[in-house]
């Protein structure tokens, strides 16, 4: 009986990594993105062009992007547009509550649970709905907690004929960036593809320039290179400030001296 399993893919670094590992346990992967006004849209250019990377080596996914952009007038969140800056620095300041967008993971939930339980139907096979929630998801993201996950998996199952059909993959439940990071390295070896061509395919960034190129003072930027300082090797994407591109160190030695003014 063939494997299935629809993986929500933002474009960013976790999500990426998890079609990585879905290509290699499954055997029909689909991935779904949300446009609903975010302010990085650039995920978006990543995730397709990531798509269009593997399928190019023989990995073969099915990819739509949903459109809800009609929310974006609706949300009142610093990640979409029309809302203000996103902040700068560290996830453990306060501030960075203003990066939450009401509900979100609880939209994109029933709009992936509702294509996974469609597909199952359709074509007789049970069907997974994979997640690249890990450890490392903060506080601060309501839904990102394991009682927001089990309350909404319990009002699918509540609201839905052979909801029993539909299952969960959740590999990076127990690990960190970092834990992720070292699994893409590991996958990209038994995929046959390039580590720097999969990870320069994705964004982290919620101040992406407009030129696309990432940011390296946001929080979800620090986080990322952080993960990728530990690793030992150099992020492939490209950063820049309001100079203008910056070599990876520059980013980098940012990263290291706020990191140390948080331990101290």
């Amino acid at each position: 009986m063939a494997k299935n399993v629809v993986v929500s893919l933002s474009g960013g670094m976790d999500s990426s990594t998890l079609l990585l590992r879905c290509l290699s346990e499954y055997d029909n992967v689909t991935a779904l993105s949300f446009d609903y006004g975010q302010k990085h849209r650039v995920e978006l250019e990543r995730a397709q062009s990531l798509v269009d990377y593997l399928q190019e080596n023989g990995l073969q996914v099915k990819y739509q992007v949903i459109k809800l952009d009609g929310l974006v007038n609706l949300l009142n969140s610093n990640l979409v547009e029309g809302g203000e800056d996103v902040p700068e620095g560290h996830y453990e300041e306060d501030n960075m509550k203003a990066t939450v967008v009401p509900n979100r993971n609880k939209i994109f939930a029933s709009l992936t649970q509702a294509v996974a339980l469609s597909a199952a139907n359709a074509n007789g096979n049970d069907t997974d709905i994979a997640l690249g929630i890990h450890a490392g998801d903060h506080a601060i993201y309501p839904d990102c907690r394991q009682e927001f996950r089990d309350a909404d998996d319990a009002a699918f199952r509540i609201g839905n004929w052979e909801a029993d059909k539909v299952g969960y993959f959740t590999p990076y439940l127990e690990t960190d960036k970092l834990g992720i990071l070292k699994d893409g390295e590991q996958l990209v070896e038994e995929l046959g593809i390039e580590f720097d061509e999969v990870y320069k395919r994705t964004n982290t960034s919620y101040k992406p320039y407009p030129s696309g190129n990432s940011d390296y003072k946001s929080a979800s930027s620090v986080e990322r290179i952080e993960a990728f300082i530990t690793l030992g090797r150099p992020d492939p994407v490209q950063y820049e400030d309001e100079t203008g591109p910056v070599d990876y160190e520059v980013a980098k030695t940012h990263v290291e001296k706020l990191l140390a003014e948080y331990a101290a």
